[in-house]
């Protein structure tokens, strides 16, 4: 799964910064509609999803809201500001989250243990995107600085926050879902996720579409579509980002705590690192090597601790 969101992540980041992140948002999402109709048809014989109740619909068109549009808003646009491999590092603000509201919602556990995992993934974050002062107005802040823009950390922090939350919610919409199936239809229990998926889907495409014809922008959605470079990137992060990556996500929802799924793509930003200086020239310093691992490992201590 982290090897999926690795690829979705540069090419989203090379859509993102040709088109714009709402263009590129209501683009992906249109794709990964289209896509999850096709395998719904193809997995359970309908190209809607089947067996889901209204109660379904609205717990999984709200996460897809959450998730989808308003996190997937503020990732793409963070993509533009500060690039994917440190974009990918907020992400990892994901399992904290997502603890913190399966904690609210669903009654797991939250003791020291995660709040100490918590602590080093954002020293891990930390180390990366501060450093020391060396002017007088750094002096004045405590002779710390950021190195990287304010507005970028503020959507990088909002899009993990998205991510947790929508997973959790996707975690319930799911448990309902499986409990509606008609024991007919158990045989066909692996392919509900996707299913579940393409509900979510549906409502960031509305959602972004909405945003977009009040906004007066469908002439820049539609010139889009000439950007061949551009639909080519999209085309393989809709299949490896909202179609395969979140399908998996979700399957491991079944197996596995909300905070413990989000650590399984932990390691995006790890892999991030030499792709990102490849594709875009991005500086290796051991600061974002270190920081990197750091909040890998404190991602980590979520489930080893």
């Amino acid at each position: 799964m982290a090897l999926c969101w690795t690829i979705a992540s540069l090419w989203s980041e090379y859509s993102s910064k040709r088109l714009g992140a709402s263009v590129m948002n209501l683009w992906r999402m249109g794709f990964s509609v289209l896509m999850y109709t096709l395998m719904c048809w193809a997995f359970l014989g309908r190209p809607w999803p089947a067996f889901a109740g209204w109660g379904t619909w609205g717990l999984l068109a709200l996460s897809g809201f959450i998730g989808f549009f308003l996190g997937d808003l503020c990732l793409l646009g963070a993509y533009v500001i500060i690039g994917a491999r440190t974009t990918q590092l907020f992400q990892t603000l994901a399992p904290a989250f997502a603890a913190v509201f399966g904690w609210i919602m669903l009654g797991q556990s939250l003791g020291l243990k995660s709040l100490i995992a918590m602590g080093v993934t954002l020293v891990g974050i930390g180390i990366t995107v501060l450093s020391r002062g060396s002017g007088a107005q750094d002096r004045g802040a405590g002779g710390v600085r950021l190195q990287i823009p304010l507005k970028g950390v503020l959507l990088g922090v909002a899009a993990a926050l998205g991510q947790g939350l929508g997973l959790v919610i996707s975690g319930l919409g799911l448990k309902s879902y499986m409990a509606e199936l008609p024991p007919e239809a158990l045989s066909q229990a692996a392919f509900i996720p996707f299913s579940a998926n393409m509900i979510r889907c549906i409502s960031g495409f509305l959602a972004a579409l909405i945003m977009m014809i009040a906004l007066g922008r469908m002439k820049e959605v539609a010139s889009a579509a000439r950007d061949r470079k551009s639909m080519g990137a999209l085309a393989i992060v809709v299949i490896f980002g909202p179609v395969v990556g979140v399908g998996f996500s979700l399957m491991a929802l079944r197996y596995t705590a909300a905070g413990i799924a989000s650590t399984l793509q932990a390691l995006t930003p790890i892999l991030l690192i030499l792709p990102s200086h490849w594709m875009f020239g991005e500086k290796l310093s051991w600061r974002s090597l270190l920081g990197a691992a750091v909040s890998v490992a404190g991602v980590s201590l979520f489930f080893l601790l």
